[in-house]
């Protein structure tokens, strides 16, 4: 089952809306007789989280933190043309 209410009572309601959620009913958010967003409850997660699980499969460089300092200068901006 869907709700669709516009933004100005999601966000009067939002209470409201969550618990409809928490019941099992998804909310559909519209601006303007628009959806635009959808609030659903979170899918709980089915098994554990198993650490290490990708341990074998993924490896890292020596070179890893070895960042140079033109690409550090890129990533804020200072790179020259």
């Amino acid at each position: 089952m869907s709700t669709t209410v516009n933004v100005h009572e999601a966000k009067t309601h939002l209470s409201r809306l969550l618990e409809a959620v928490e019941a099992g009913e998804d909310v559909v958010i519209a601006r303007a007789g628009r959806p635009i967003a959808r609030l659903v409850p979170v899918a709980a997660r089915t098994e554990p989280r198993a650490p290490g699980s990708w341990r074998g499969r993924v490896s890292i460089a020596d070179d890893f933190d070895d960042t140079p300092e033109e690409l550090i200068a890129a990533f804020h901006g200072d790179a020259d043309s």
